[in-house]
């Protein structure tokens, strides 16, 4: 254990709610996950009513190089990047660029053309894809790796997600040849949606997703080191990934990450062919692609948990757009939702985060309305308004069987005592 931050906490625990002596059970617990279960490192974070009262670092954020995990590693976030990027496209609609139900063809034409593929067949869509849709994961788009229906498969053929010297805009364009695997709006079904809403900001800003990711968030909450590509300078702060190596050059399917996770998940793995860090112009996605810190989304999640406003009290988006995005927008037939046949009981979904709907369905302590998402690499954030409690967790640990991250949360709770 490296030990805890100091110079990132600003109070202590008994100040905000917190027990001192229930919050020294999460280093064991996450030092167990480094020494014994071959997590390589871990980087964990509590802010409760404002301040931050725990910051903590645990193994390597390079095991080879014997480099200790740091409070400013910069980890490949993957899906941590949809919160980011959703909160971005609903600055756009806080001026009255568009609204929730407008078709996305009215931003984007090609999707007027979009079929649906319905037991063999290609047929209009009914209704069109809405960019709430898109938002949601109801949009009938998908992903390559899944395998419960045959788009996803035509999605490997022409490497929707997997060539990274297309820009933001051909790939969106190459994603609207292709149909959508199910009718806008009967089905919850995780999908390149919140990529669909990076283009729909770049065209109605007029700015690349990156530059409008920059002035609109990253700068005005001093998110410093968080971008869509790390400075040769700053190379030596990113962690190395670890995790399945028996995924490397296989087709990123449900079935191939149960034979690599059968085969072991703590080897070092090169992802930087699929994750670049030196094409920041070029490799800029909604649903993935950003690096950031312990530190800068902790900022983006304390924002969110304030009501919307930056440190300095600067409106960064309204405190009702914020209520809209994190309102169940799921009906009741289309809960739980599922990830890759892994059902989701007590959470409903609303624009780019999943929210908390009955903790005891979710089998795990939680407040109705808390929210927050995760990355494909151990990455996970959470806030819970109830409790005014934002937590963040990093690793770079691919898609293993283990849960650290789910321990973190309830050794969280666990330490409420107000």
């Amino acid at each position: 254990m490296q030990g805890l931050s100091m110079s990132m906490i600003t109070a202590e625990p008994e100040a905000v709610g917190l027990s001192s002596e229930r919050l020294k059970r999460i280093a064991p617990v996450m030092e167990s996950y480094v020494a014994d279960k071959g997590v390589v490192g871990i980087s964990t974070l509590i802010r409760r009513k404002g301040e931050i009262v725990h910051a903590a670092q645990f193994g390597h954020q390079d095991r080879e190089a014997d480099v200790a995990m740091a409070p400013d590693t910069i980890f490949r976030i993957y899906s941590m990047t949809k919160p980011i990027v959703s909160t971005a496209l609903m600055l756009l609609h806080e001026e009255a660029r568009f609204q929730l139900e407008h078709p996305v063809a009215m931003y984007l034409p090609a999707f007027g053309a979009t079929k649906v593929l319905v037991d063999g067949e290609l047929v209009d869509q009914m209704p069109p894809m809405t960019i709430g849709h898109a938002l949601s994961h109801t949009s009938g788009l998908t992903y390559d790796f899944m395998v419960d229906n045959p788009v996803a498969a035509q999605y490997r053929r022409a490497r929707i997600m997997n060539d990274m010297t297309r820009t933001l805009e051909q790939c969106i364009d190459a994603l609207a040849e292709l149909p959508l695997a199910f009718q806008p709006g009967t089905k919850w079904h995780y999908s390149v949606g919140i990529d669909v809403a990076a283009r729909l900001i770049e065209v109605m800003s007029g700015q690349s997703l990156g530059d409008f990711l920059q002035s609109r968030l990253f700068e005005p909450l001093g998110m410093t080191d968080t971008a869509f590509g790390v400075p040769d300078a700053e190379l030596g702060r990113l962690s190395a990934m670890y995790g399945l190596p028996d995924l490397v050059g296989k087709d990123y399917t449900a079935a191939n990450l149960v034979e690599a996770a059968m085969a072991g998940f703590n080897e070092r793995i090169d992802v930087s062919e699929t994750y670049p860090t030196s094409t920041p112009d070029v490799f800029q996605r909604g649903g993935l692609g950003l690096f950031s810190t312990l530190g800068d989304y902790t900022k983006f999640a304390a924002m969110l948990a304030d009501g919307g406003k930056a440190p300095d009290g600067t409106p960064i988006i309204g405190r009702k757009t914020l209520d809209l995005m994190h309102n169940n927008r799921l009906p009741a037939a289309l809960m739980p939702f599922e990830i890759m046949a892994m059902p989701n009981p007590g959470m409903g979904f609303g624009l780019g985060s999943r929210v908390m709907l009955d903790p005891a369905a979710a089998a795990g302590t939680g407040s109705v309305g808390e929210f927050g998402w995760a990355g494909a690499a151990k990455t996970y954030y959470w806030v819970d308004p109830a409790e005014d409690l934002v937590g963040v967790f990093m690793s770079q640990y691919m898609t293993g069987p283990l849960n650290p991250d789910r321990d973190f949360r309830s050794l969280v709770y666990q330490s409420i005592v107000d």
